[in-house]
């Protein structure tokens, strides 16, 4: 099996933590079955969120989700002028035998307008 990693992002109506919450625990269920990533092929999960997003951690919203022994990461998306708000982006580092091509990527809520090349 191989390294791959899988992108993904969501866009939220509010900061909130629940919102929060809901968003970052769909974006990752859905790029998970998508993929057909098992818990035991995740190598790490590292998110940014835009800077107007400050109620909660992505990574706590992943915890709910039993993946509190995955290594987790979260940063501050660089804050480039007329950047679309409240977004949350994901990269999962998987062990996968899906080749390259054949990765799905998932942009919801809003998202899919930041890579309309690769969103589904």
């Amino acid at each position: 099996m191989q390294v791959r990693a899988f992108r993904g992002a969501t866009q939220l109506k509010r900061d909130d933590p629940q919102e929060l919450k809901s968003a970052v625990t769909e974006l990752l269920t859905e790029l998970f079955e998508k993929n057909a990533i098992k818990k035991s092929e995740l190598i790490s999960i590292f998110f940014t969120a835009t800077p107007d997003l400050v109620s909660d951690f992505p990574a706590a919203a992943a915890r709910s989700l039993d993946l509190g022994d995955i290594p987790l990461m979260c940063a501050v998306e660089i804050a480039v002028e007329g950047s679309l708000p409240r977004v949350v982006r994901v990269m999962v580092h998987a062990h996968s035998q899906l080749p390259h091509a054949q990765a799905r990527h998932l942009y919801l809520r809003g998202a899919e307008v930041l890579r309309r090349d690769i969103a589904q």
